[in-house]
């Protein structure tokens, strides 16, 4: 049998009986099975897009107007356009968010780019089994764009799908050094960032469980739900709060609430803003 309308390739199915006879095999249930699916893994990972804005990864040769790469963000290299890259992002969120103090926007623009990272890596691991080796050397980021964060991968090289992939393509590769260039110029609690990261896996797995259900894609739904559960069981997430199937509640803040207008979160650990004084704890 070829490929679905998706570009799904579905096996034949096996006979449901043979011809009776003593010779002839019957087929016996064996259970509940979850059959995985896998789209062909192209270069443009083209299946994220029906998955929104925070999946899309644009992919191939460098962008036109030069940008940094994570790279060069995360060991905060200068560039000639935006200066450190970091600090550029950090201060554009609060500019647009009206934060009133710059940990406040480094906790919202870490959030923003590890939701990005998660998204791209859990819908690839899903929708293809496999990931793109989303090295921070190959990966360019626009610091002056809008939300969610502009990404383009340069060469789109494929790596295993497994958790332990995942740990060192976004944990380590990424959220690590993010974290590392962030504390490095804005008082931010390292509880916070971490907490920020899980929050954004979950709300990533959230998102792609929920397409999952009203696409018929069961198979997609019970790997994004292992492969979040694995990851959570790292110890750099684990402490972060407690996950449910794909809700999560955090024991930490994302300070969101001290923006004018904010609130709290849905997986925040208030249940509503408290009133805290300015140098009140972060995570």
């Amino acid at each position: 049998m070829g490929p679905t309308a998706d570009g799904v390739r579905i096996g034949r199915r096996p006979p449901q009986g043979g011809r009776q006879g003593r010779d002839t095999p019957q087929w016996e249930p064996l259970g509940t099975l979850v059959l995985l699916l896998f789209v062909d893994f192209d270069q443009d990972l083209a299946a994220l897009g029906p998955l929104g804005g925070f999946f899309v990864l644009r992919t191939g040769g460098a962008p036109l107007t030069p940008v940094p790469t994570l790279a060069d963000a995360y060991e905060n290299r200068s560039s000639d356009v935006y200066g450190n890259a970091i600090t550029f992002r950090v201060e554009k969120v609060a500019h647009v968010l009206r934060a009133p103090e710059l940990r406040i926007a480094a906790s919202v623009a870490q959030q923003g780019l590890a939701a990005r990272l998660w998204s791209v890596a859990l819908g690839c691991a899903a929708l293809y089994g496999r990931v793109p080796d989303l090295d921070p050397g190959l990966l360019h980021w626009d610091p002056d764009a809008s939300a969610p964060d502009d990404l383009w991968l340069t060469e789109v090289r494929p790596l295993p799908a497994d958790s332990a992939t995942l740990v060192d393509v976004v944990l380590h590769g990424h959220l690590t050094p993010l974290v590392t260039a962030l504390r490095a110029h804005h008082r931010v609690a390292p509880g916070l960032l971490w907490g920020n990261a899980a929050s954004a896996l979950a709300g990533a797995a959230r998102q792609l469980d929920h397409w999952a259900a009203l696409h018929g894609r069961p198979e997609a739904a019970a790997r994004t739900r292992d492969l979040t559960a694995e990851l959570f069981a790292h110890p750099l997430l684990s402490d972060t709060g407690t996950l449910t199937g794909t809700a999560f509640r955090r024991r930490s803040c994302c300070l969101y609430y001290r923006v004018p207008g904010g609130g709290v979160c849905g997986d925040c650990c208030f249940t509503r803003p408290p009133r805290s004084s300015a140098r009140g704890a972060s995570g």
